[in-house]
């Protein structure tokens, strides 16, 4: 058994330890600047407020132009935004297709041509001086499913203090994504090597899940096998010659051996975490029903029954909201329109503009219907953040999900004891949890970042735990490198050796 555990370890430290060496350096870029994506914030704070008016055409009137008139489509997801400072609906079902329509005169958008997505770019950005780089279908920063329906993109470089490249969607105009200089600088060393991105956009993308997967299930197993045998190689009682503690007396395999000690423990569960993160072999989605947002939504989107743009528009000034953006809903067979803003949101229905609280037997009789067969069997009221339900810093992995409150969260009794966290100001669904998920936060979220609230809140210790490590960590694995690289050359001069003595 033994042996075994040296040759495992051996020969997967040979093989991983640059790798390893990689998501530990990369890993620490990552805790201050993520890979480039657009917060909702973000991209409030690029729009105008939506004029009341002269907007807009009616919506029975926009899906028609946009060709989604009694279709599915036409029931899934309806915005009133702005682009280039024209408000504009968007139509969508998802992230498969998207249409956009212009809100004043009706006409649906076309392929947006190069100085149209320059003209966009430089509205979002305040003004400042922009140039088009290239339409792209994917690159190095765009490596995200959510754009899929946007593509391609027009890469646009504005002349901002960040430098930032804009992406704009093709399909709307939309900017989707922003990435500063320092997120293109520091991201190489960052997010694409530690996400193993130089296997993604090219012929072995189809296969880049299953190579890191198996890469870091090599790396969990051969740093498990480490952890056993610098256990079993410590002196913890008595000394080897010289009064060693440890029996290596080479510099890197001494260290190797010591750091293997003082770090190989949250080695293990930082590549254990980040195989977590991938969901191998779906093991973390729940089988069986899930919540059923139709019936939450009480039915389909209607045109006939939604509220008018410009009625919405016109109530909200009166009540001195700016708004920047309106998005349609349905809850519990209601229509209503949530619109956001810099300075806050509001929900308008037919009958009054809500700035606090929805009437709460409006979404609780909603969610009566969200597990069909269950029975809500818990309700907990959230006015601070725990350990299921949290925010991250923007640049962070989940740092793009809202997590506002207060909020309620639901307790099913269906048999993936399902929770579901709604917003009480907007009686929009903000996170779904079964069991399954609620194990993946502890071994993924939890052991990869170490993100409880109160520990996140604990600055600067957080910050020097887990670059303490990270660096203990790198240590281990560069020391790896050496010493592997070492016993390759002497294997190979053996082998030379051997094969000159056969020649003989």
């Amino acid at each position: 058994m033994k042996r075994w555990l040296y040759l495992v370890h051996r020969w997967l430290g040979i093989a991983l330890a640059v790798v390893m060496a990689a998501w530990f350096l990369s890993g620490m870029v990552m805790l201050y600047v993520g890979y480039p994506k657009l917060t909702p914030a973000e991209r409030l704070q690029g729009l105008p407020a939506l004029p009341a008016a002269g907007c807009c055409v009616p919506l029975d009137q926009a899906l028609k132009a946009a060709g989604l008139a009694g279709t599915k489509a036409a029931s899934e997801s309806w915005r009133l935004t702005s682009v280039a400072g024209r408000p504009r609906y968007v139509f969508s079902d998802g992230p498969k297709r998207v249409v956009a329509v212009e809100a004043v005169s009706g006409l649906p958008i076309a392929a947006l041509a190069d100085e149209e997505a320059v003209a966009a770019a430089r509205h979002f950005a305040g003004g400042h001086a922009a140039r088009h780089l290239e339409l792209v279908k994917e690159d190095a920063w765009t490596h995200s499913r959510a754009l899929d329906a946007h593509r391609p993109l027009h890469i646009v470089a504005v002349d901002d203090e960040a430098g930032r490249w804009l992406y704009v969607s093709s399909r709307t105009g939309e900017v989707v994504r922003d990435a500063t200089r320092t997120e293109r600088g520091w991201g190489w060393l960052g997010a694409w090597l530690h996400w193993l991105y130089m296997f993604r956009g090219g012929v072995v993308d189809a296969w880049w899940a299953d190579i890191v997967i198996w890469l870091s299930v090599a790396g969990t197993v051969g740093a498990i096998a480490g952890m056993a045998i610098g256990v079993m190689r410590w002196r913890f009682r008595g000394a080897y010659r010289g009064g060693r503690r440890t029996p290596y007396t080479g510099f890197m395999e001494r260290w190797h051996h010591v750091f293997g000690l003082v770090g190989g423990l949250l080695c293990v569960t930082w590549v254990f975490s980040g195989l977590m993160s991938m969901n191998p072999w779906k093991i973390f989605d729940a089988p069986g029903r899930k919540p059923d947002r139709g019936a939450y939504a009480g039915g389909p989107l209607d045109p006939a029954k939604a509220p008018a743009a410009a009625d919405v528009l016109r109530r909200l000034q009166a009540a001195g909201a700016a708004p920047r953006e309106l998005v349609w809903r349905r809850v519990g067979g209601v229509h209503d329109v949530q619109a956001r803003g810099v300075a806050g949101q509001w929900v308008v229905d037919a009958e009054s503009v809500h700035t606090g609280a929805l009437p709460a037997e409006r979404w609780t009789r909603a969610a009566e219907a969200l597990m069909p067969g269950a029975r809500i069997v818990a309700e907990e009221r959230l006015t601070a953040h725990d350990r299921w339900y949290y925010s991250r810093e923007p640049h962070t992995m989940g740092g793009h999900n809202e997590r506002p409150l207060p909020a309620w969260r639901l307790k099913f009794d269906d048999p993936n004891d399902t929770w579901v966290v709604i917003d009480e100001r907007s009686g929009a669904i903000q996170q779904v949890s079964t069991q399954h998920r609620r194990v993946d936060r502890w071994l993924f979220a939890f052991l990869h970042s170490f993100d409880l609230p109160q520990l996140l809140a604990a600055r600067p210790a957080w910050d020097l735990w887990m670059l303490g490590f990270s660096v203990a960590g790198l240590v281990l694995s560069l020391t790896g490198v050496v010493t592997g690289w070492r016993r390759l050359q002497r294997k190979g001069h053996e082998w030379r050796m051997r094969r000159q003595r056969a020649g003989a």
